[in-house]
């Protein structure tokens, strides 16, 4: 089983990157489970979503504790939160940033054995028109894992933002061509 977890602030699209996700997953056959943890948070507030893939079927219901992936939808959360709280040694950070890899992993000590980089905001501001990273930051994630097809996800995301999906699957795939990924 593969567990992720999902910082960003509220608006930016972290609950549904981990639904797209999921839901590719399962349009694949794979089990797969996605949910957000937070209360009564506004716009901008911090938000932690989840999500698990596997082959057998997930009976876990808690929070991730300890995800073999993590993706930093905002940077400014990393002056606030323990992004690499629980990462497994040999997992991998995704994070949105304008910073050099090393001068990130130095700053936050971001732990995991790999390490991706993508300016997410200026993507997402280029080819969306708003800095709502969540597809961009799908596109760094599968160029990372491959946990999903990459043209299922292309399809979760044509579903459920319709008129508005080309700008959000240039937005993925450039993510997914310009991210930086250091082992």
């Amino acid at each position: 089983m593969i567990e992720l977890r999902f910082h960003g602030r509220g608006g930016q699209g972290a609950v549904t990157s981990a639904e797209l996700l999921a839901l590719s997953a399962i349009a694949q056959g794979q089990y797969a489970q996605a949910f957000p943890s937070f209360g009564p948070e506004r716009r901008g507030a911090p938000v932690v979503a989840f999500a698990r893939i596997s082959p057998d079927q997930i009976r876990n219901r808690t929070a991730v504790q300890k995800p073999n992936v993590v993706i930093v939808l905002d940077p400014s959360i990393l002056r606030i939160v323990n992004t690499s709280d629980g990462l497994a040694a040999d997992g991998v950070q995704i994070v949105n940033s304008s910073l050099p890899a090393a001068e990130l992993r130095s700053a936050y000590k971001l732990g995991g054995k790999k390490l991706v980089v993508v300016n997410a905001n200026q993507i997402a501001a280029q080819e969306i028109g708003r800095v709502i990273t969540n597809t961009t930051m799908l596109g760094a994630l599968m160029r990372a894992t491959a946990l999903v097809d990459k043209d299922a996800l292309v399809s979760e995301i044509k579903e459920r933002f319709g008129r508005i999906a080309e700008r959000n699957i240039r937005a993925f795939n450039r993510a997914y061509d310009e991210c930086v990924i250091v082992e």
